[in-house]
């Protein structure tokens, strides 16, 4: 869902994450101070970590009646190791208001997805556990 008038929020993080309350604090601060109405989390849509938490997070705001969508862009594995990178560019380059970064030590597709945020000017807030 690419809508003009949606606050679009990026989220990239450790498969290894397991911290759901910084990820749901995080994303109701982001919901709290949105200037539309509208919000939708984009990640990568791995079944574990970050990314499971923030679709867990937009299933349940969603459920309650929060104009919140999802937008899921998982990895094409079978394409190889380059599939991590291109996934994080295609997130990018749909564009984001805020891109949400939850990294641990070893995350270097988080990493990777960050810099690419900065890079296309999508500011980044950092949380780490």
């Amino acid at each position: 869902m690419n809508t003009p008038d949606a606050f679009r929020v990026l989220v990239t993080g450790s498969r290894y994450w397991t911290d759901t309350h910084l990820i749901y604090t995080a994303l109701d601060q982001a919901f709290t101070d949105r200037p539309t109405r509208l919000m939708i989390v984009v990640h990568g849509c791995c079944k574990t970590g970050a990314d499971a938490i923030a679709a867990a997070w937009a299933q349940t705001a969603r459920a309650d009646g929060q104009p919140v969508y999802e937008e899921r862009h998982p990895a094409q594995w079978s394409r190889g190791r380059t599939a991590g990178p291109q996934r994080n560019q295609r997130m990018v380059d749909r564009g984001a208001h805020l891109c949400l970064a939850f990294p641990l030590p070893t995350s270097t597709g988080t990493e990777d997805t960050i810099r690419r945020a900065r890079n296309a000017g999508i500011p980044v807030e950092v949380i780490k556990p």
